[in-house]
């Protein structure tokens, strides 16, 4: 199993970054639903009282993404049915949320993601209480929104160029991360000039039981 961590910190306040949370849902599964052999199925949407999260409480929602559009016409048609399809179950306990993938037709194989939400820089060292043996095996990557560049960056959402007329933020420098936590650490976010900084620390496990191919098709999923 590859466990890896990442750590994204945003110039947003936890509960600002639940309502984009919610634009980004809805936005994706309108994306994902263009095009034949496309679509997304809300098969359950229900609170859950015995489940993953702080409180054991939250909503609980299962997906069917229908993702044959995503392939070329001349694999899509080698495929059964069964590998053009990817269930998800989510748990939403905001700020925290649990997430699986599986494949019907690979299955063996699973992708789950943990997250959690601090108002913080991403300095905390095991937000998820990792055993010794899960902390020897995650390996943590912080992702900076400024410095690692998106092939598919749009020059309006750029956050190097993007400022914020509602809230004054942006754009961002360099070193923004040090100079927002240097202003928020301990105190209330939004501050008086706007200025905020969250963290959303991703926990992601990927498992591909198959023998002479799991190590290779985990770090591939990786990376990807």
């Amino acid at each position: 199993m590859l466990i890896k961590e990442y750590r994204i910190p945003l110039p947003l306040t936890v509960s600002e970054y639940k309502i984009a949370q919610l634009y980004m849902i809805a936005k994706k599964s309108r994306d994902e639903s263009k095009g034949a052999g496309s679509g997304v199925e809300i098969m359950v949407n229900e609170p859950y009282t015995d489940g993953p999260g702080p409180n054991g409480t939250g909503q609980y929602t299962r997906k069917i993404y229908h993702i044959g559009s995503h392939l070329p016409g001349w694999l899509k048609s080698l495929m059964p049915k069964s590998a053009l399809i990817v269930e998800e179950e989510a748990w939403n306990a905001y700020p925290y949320t649990k997430t699986k993938y599986k494949c019907p037709f690979v299955e063996r194989f699973t992708l789950e993601i943990e997250t959690y939400y601090f108002n913080d820089d991403g300095s905390q060292e095991n937000v998820f209480n990792l055993s010794r043996s899960e902390l020897r095996e995650r390996a943590v990557d912080v992702i900076d929104i400024v410095k690692d560049e998106t092939a598919d960056c749009v020059p309006e959402e750029d956050p190097r160029c993007f400022r914020s007329e509602k809230t004054g933020r942006g754009p961002l420098e360099d070193n923004w991360i040090q100079e927002y936590w240097r202003e928020c650490k301990g105190s209330d976010v939004p501050l008086s000039s706007g200025k905020a900084l969250m963290c959303a620390y991703k926990l992601c496990k990927v498992e591909f039981k198959y023998w002479g191919m799991q190590t290779k098709i985990e770090h591939f999923i990786d990376d990807v």
